[in-house]
């Protein structure tokens, strides 16, 4: 299983994690971060295989993917 980290206020919105997860399991939430961009959350974290492809694309690096054990 992983986990994702989302730093909320570096998130732009921008949606490059979006585009690259595989799984689709992440989504733009309903909160505004002190900037007023809407930012991402794991939607369906239960998807994430660890890919950390969102991390990669993220040229605000606002996420953080964790594998567990």
């Amino acid at each position: 299983m992983a986990r994702i980290k989302v730093f909320a206020e570096k998130c732009k919105s921008c949606g490059l994690c979006i585009e690259a997860c595989p799984k689709q399991v992440l989504a733009i939430g309903d909160k505004a971060n002190s900037k007023g961009y809407y930012t991402i959350i794991a939607a369906e974290e239960d998807k994430c295989v660890g890919c950390a492809l969102c991390a990669l694309m993220c040229p605000d690096v606002a996420l953080e993917v964790y594998k567990e054990a």
